[in-house]
């Protein structure tokens, strides 16, 4: 849709201005249900065609939950970009075990990674702990890693000792944070060398010598700048928190070993595997095989349909409900009483959209925790 006419919008009416509209890319930024929809709406809308749009998709950030259902769910798309050469052998592995072809993916590199090399130890020397929001979950172990960092604090008063949190206490965020650590912190008396920081996390490495975090991607923006980095395995090292990735990479340690003045060393070749290419123009050039491709297909005089693995005869028992919660058929058409998508949400609409946000957001943040600790009575 035009710049100036941006608004959110369902399924159906993104899929009625394809329809109208020419374009020559689209960018399906959306978790995998929604991908699929969008594949099977398109190639409804595209029906017919002589020349349709680029179709592009990936991940921005780490794949390391849910890899098979997540990527069937995109595939269909020309481009399905991934983030490092591991991404990459990892999603042609399941494509071709399956059966469904692997052409489209395209090896790129983590899209939000840039900011200066280190260079050596700042003054004071300073150690980031990067929080995340849902990992890990329960407010016994998030109370530990608070513990842990400033049991640091207090044992380096030599260090500046910070906790980057994500968001400050109302912020809209992609993932909804039960338990802040901000709120955790409030009933503890830190020492003078210990604070919560905000903002941009390229800013706040810019003055980091030792990143501390459990898996956030912000080790491998960290690991990009060659900033020394540390996955904790003080929980262990489990899916659930997702620091078995970064198993091999050399960076693996606990708040014990750093507290004796640990310095992790990542492994080269792990680092390389993950698309995190710092120095000699790696990263400049890793969008290229994207650009050249894009490019290609731009100038095919005609594009094959959208093909999804998933249709309804390989999965019919999951693709109609996907298409459903979209307000899609089966064949990826508009269901009998879709959203219209000649006018724009109404001022009551949009009331109790921002109701309805505003009471999950707080069912989530208030009151499930209340619920849970009286089941823990």
């Amino acid at each position: 849709m035009p710049a100036d006419s941006l608004r959110e919008v369902t399924a159906v009416e993104f899929l009625r201005a394809m329809a109208q509209e020419e374009y020559d890319i689209v960018v399906l930024s959306l978790v995998g249900g929604g991908v699929q929809a969008m594949l099977h709406g398109l190639k409804r809308v595209w029906e017919g065609r002589p020349k349709r749009p680029v179709v592009v998709t990936g991940y921005v950030g780490v794949v390391y939950e849910k890899l098979a259902d997540g990527l069937l769910l995109r595939h269909g798309a020309d481009l399905v970009l991934a983030n490092s050469r591991q991404d990459a052998d990892r999603f042609r592995e399941v494509y071709d075990g399956v059966g469904a072809d692997s052409s489209s993916v395209t090896e790129v590199a983590l899209p939000f990674l840039g900011g200066a090399a280190y260079t050596g130890e700042h003054e004071p020397y300073t150690v980031v702990f990067a929080a995340q929001p849902s990992v890990p979950e329960s407010r016994k172990d998030r109370a530990y890693l608070l513990d842990r960092l400033i049991r640091h604090a207090r044992k380096h008063p030599e260090r500046e000792v910070l906790l980057k949190l994500r968001s400050k206490p109302g912020e809209h965020t992609t993932h909804i944070e039960e338990l802040p650590y901000q709120k955790l912190a409030q009933k503890i008396d830190p020492p003078a060398n210990f604070r919560l920081v905000y903002g941009h996390m390229g800013e706040v490495l810019d003055r980091t010598d030792l990143l501390v975090t459990v898996s956030s991607t912000a080790a491998l923006e960290s690991l990009h700048r060659r900033i020394p980095t540390v996955i904790l395995t003080d929980l262990g090292v489990r899916e659930t928190l997702g620091n078995h990735h970064f198993v091999g990479s050399g960076c693996l340690a606990s708040w014990d070993q750093l507290d004796e003045g640990h310095r992790p060393a990542p492994d080269e070749e792990w680092v390389s595997r993950q698309g995190v290419a710092a120095g000699g123009g790696a990263y400049e050039t890793a969008f290229d095989a994207a650009r050249k491709r894009i490019a290609k297909l731009l100038a095919s005089p005609q594009l094959p349909p959208l093909t999804p693995y998933y249709t309804p005869a390989t999965a019919p028992g999951y693709l109609p409900g996907i298409l459903a919660r979209h307000h899609l058929g089966p064949d990826g058409s508009p269901l009998p009483g879709a959203p219209a998508a000649d006018k724009a949400p109404g001022p009551v609409r949009q009331i109790v959209r921002q109701a309805a946000r505003g009471a999950y957001r707080h069912g989530v943040q208030r009151v499930a925790p209340v619920i849970r600790r009286m089941g823990e009575l």
